[in-house]
């Protein structure tokens, strides 16, 4: 892994091997950060795309405030929320208004008991995270699958770092009322 500050100095210069270096480290990153908002693959795609054009465009302006890779991730998540919003795709729907009942519910299409059978059980926790409202899905996604901190998911989604506790902790306990049903169902059989 490169150093930041090397890194952002040789794209600046115009090296376009440690622009391509810069990609290759953030690539997951960005994948996830989208990938966990947008659903069509094209669209994916193309935004994981427009992410490093306009990492690209806007790299002078990185004041080294954060981590690249956090200010990266800022960008993902902005264009993806962006484009959900041209889509006319509702973004803000409280998982607290949701109760446990009510998630089971919309994660019925994914089967769980085959999930849980077939795949195991990350599979179905995959699964009832993708049904998350965005801003939840989100926070979960950069602090489990991409290890970062409460601080920096803070910055990344512009929000106080309590309320990312809080969303943590809420989605949690929704994942866990949702696997409960899920067994208690299967009891039940």
């Amino acid at each position: 892994m490169v150093d930041d500050n090397q890194l952002v100095s040789a794209v600046l210069n115009g090296d376009m091997q440690a622009f391509k270096v810069l990609i290759d480290q953030n690539q997951r990153l960005v994948a996830h950060m989208v990938g966990r908002l947008i659903k069509n693959d094209e669209d994916r795609q193309e935004l994981c795309q427009d992410v490093f054009v306009k990492v690209h465009q806007k790299l002078s302006e990185f004041n080294f405030k954060s981590k690249l890779s956090t200010w990266i991730a800022t960008i993902a998540y902005r264009l993806s929320i962006n484009h959900l919003q041209k889509k006319n795709i509702t973004i803000d729907k409280d998982i607290q208004e949701l109760s446990p009942k009510e998630f089971q519910i919309m994660i019925e299409n994914t089967t769980p008991l085959e999930t849980l059978q077939e795949k195991d059980v990350k599979q179905f926790l995959l699964a009832a995270i993708e049904q998350m409202p965005v801003h939840y899905k989100s926070v979960v996604t950069l602090f489990h699958l991409e290890d970062m901190g409460h601080s920096e998911i803070a910055e990344i989604m512009d929000m106080p770092v309590g309320t990312v506790k809080n969303y943590l902790f809420r989605a949690r306990k929704l994942l866990k009322d949702s696997l409960q049903l899920t067994l208690d169902k299967e009891e039940l059989i």
